[in-house]
């Protein structure tokens, strides 16, 4: 339907495809200004194909480099007015979920929160299980009690994935666990000699890392469920994990504690080495967290205090970027918006900081568990809100506030 005109100028008559092109050339700010001039400049001002090329070069406005849109059905104006408190740090914080804590030995797999975002859930493991809480429709956090509990582990669930409906967990008891969301439907088979530190799931495929220095790569396909077919010597302790957007490589993130890269690629279909990324590191400069952004651009993190940026198209022994975390802390886990956002949980007082890859410095810190010390295990955000789960909590920061 039209909106309601009021006596427009002759330039305002214009037909709607020119007013679009002219209103093209604008930024933000006009854009607003002009639409405080009537209804009908309000409601063409607010059109997504206006905003769409100034929320392409915002933070977390829900576009990909490549111009995907991550989330459409919410109008792009408002992404791009909620993007500005991204970047100035301005949101609210809300602890919404406490549970109990023990101290243990540093990034032991024992009460270690891993999380998924999907839709209206959010899925958090707690000891042997994986709970599913509704979000609250106002984005206040989340309901008290889950709707759903997955279990099957005798142990604590180190890491999890929620891919098409189906949750893939490995845990501190060797197994991995299928779970079907919506159904009954459950497998458990034995996976590795010790516990299983991280999983992914991808094109009926499981790839597996252990604390017992392999991989292993398990069919899902029809009546071979469960079948490993191919073990992989790392050589090192696996701490994660990640299947190439491709479906051809996946990439491991080791300890660090022998004399190869913890950061090496290996092809799906024959197990074998690709390539090692990187040259230049440490002894113990283990990799914790890996994370594609595309088939050939990646980001790794871990007790260097790095977040490296690799681009395998260019170079495979230096990274393209990297930022260093200010207090010289371990990064436990980071999160990419697939453009210029990333988001970074470290190992001391719950600190999560965003950084923006076209700045060298960090942009926002936030500082989340105070006087005790604790790392951000995980975190994961949509364009409104960031939850962070750190040893004995669950911790939110909602961007919608002003």
């Amino acid at each position: 339907a039209s909106p309601p005109s009021s006596s427009p100028s002759p330039l305002w008559a214009l037909p709607e495809e020119l007013l679009l092109l002219i209103c093209s050339y604008l930024d933000a700010q006009a854009l607003g200004r002009l639409g405080q001039v009537c209804r009908r400049l309000r409601f063409l001002s607010s059109r997504d194909l206006l905003w769409r090329r100034i929320a392409r070069g915002c933070l977390n406005s829900g576009f990909t480099q490549l111009g995907t849109d991550l989330a459409a059905g919410i109008p792009v104006k408002e992404r791009v007015k909620v993007s500005q408190n991204w970047r100035h740090g301005r949101c609210r914080r809300e602890t919404v979920l406490k549970w109990k804590c023990k101290q243990v030995a540093p990034f032991s797999s024992f009460l270690m929160p891993w999380m998924e975002l999907d839709g209206e859930y959010l899925y958090l493991s707690q000891a042997e299980n994986i709970q599913a809480y509704r979000l609250c429709p106002d984005g206040t956090g989340l309901q008290r009690h889950p709707q759903a509990i997955f279990s099957g582990h005798q142990e604590d669930v180190c890491r999890f994935v929620l891919v098409n409906s189906h949750i893939v967990s490995g845990g501190g008891d060797g197994n991995i666990v299928l779970h079907k969301i919506h159904g009954s439907y459950s497998v458990k088979f034995s996976a590795h000699e010790q516990e299983v530190n991280c999983v992914d799931f991808q094109g009926g495929l499981i790839v597996s890392g252990s604390r017992d220095r392999t991989a292993k790569v398990w069919s899902l396909s029809a009546g071979r469920v469960g079948q490993c077919l191919h073990t992989v010597q790392t050589e090192d302790r696996v701490w994660s994990i990640a299947i190439s957007p491709l479906l051809s490589s996946f990439v491991t993130g080791t300890a660090c504690c022998g004399h190869t890269s913890p950061l090496r690629i290996w092809d799906l279909e024959s197990g074998q080495l690709l390539t090692s990324l990187g040259t230049d590191f440490h002894r113990g400069a283990g990799v914790l967290d890996v994370f594609y952004e595309t088939p050939s651009l990646l980001l790794s993190c871990g007790y260097d205090t790095y977040i490296r940026y690799w681009d395998i198209r260019t170079s495979t022994r230096k990274c393209v970027q990297e930022w260093e975390e200010p207090h010289d802390s371990a990064l436990y886990c980071i999160r990419s918006d697939k453009n210029h956002m990333i988001a970074s949980g470290s190992s001391y007082y719950g600190v999560v900081r965003l950084w923006d890859k076209r700045q060298t410095r960090c942009l926002q810190s936030f500082h989340l568990s105070s006087p005790t010390s604790s790392p951000v295990y995980c975190l994961r955000f949509s364009t409104t809100h960031l939850y962070a789960a750190l040893a004995s909590a669950l911790h939110v920061l909602d961007f919608t506030a002003p």
